[in-house]
């Protein structure tokens, strides 16, 4: 009985061993921290609505300026996410792209709030959805949604 146990114990030692190594190699290495490139950036966020208020069922769009200041081309993903008031994840989306050396372009998706609220909208630029790295910092808006 008590070989059994030293064998469990030593069996549990080697693998924390291997989480702990395994974790501790990611945190020291390049990819366990996103990239952000000052070459790309990403800035002017901003709804875009036939209102001047953000209301339910009418749909905004969600757009900002992204700009490639490198001497090569540069793929993107610009991505969306929306959270309410709980911090629960409401809507995802991206769009896909490529930037020209020094082009620049304002993506925008749409949102159509169902309720009214405080939400707060994150938009990333990675350099792809399977990607994370990011190539700006994010940016963050609040928005208040009321009822018709």
């Amino acid at each position: 009985m008590l070989v059994k146990w030293i064998i469990r114990i030593g069996f549990i030692l080697i693998i924390l061993g291997v989480i702990y190594f395994g974790i501790s190699s990611y945190l020291n290495s390049d990819a366990a921290f996103a990239a952000v490139s000052d070459d790309a950036t990403i800035q002017n966020a901003q709804l875009v609505s036939q209102e001047d208020k953000v209301t339910v069922d009418k749909q905004v769009m969600i757009m900002a300026d992204l700009s490639n200041g490198q001497d090569r081309d540069q793929k993107f993903a610009y991505i969306v996410q929306i959270r309410d008031e709980n911090g629960v994840v409401i809507s995802l989306s991206w769009i896909t792209g490529s930037l020209t050396p020094g082009q620049s372009f304002s993506p925008a998706l749409s949102w159509t709030p169902i309720s009214a609220g405080t939400y707060t909208i994150q938009i990333f630029v990675w350099e792809s959805v399977d990607n994370p790295d990011a190539l700006s910092v994010p940016l963050l808006l609040s928005v208040d949604v009321v009822d018709n």
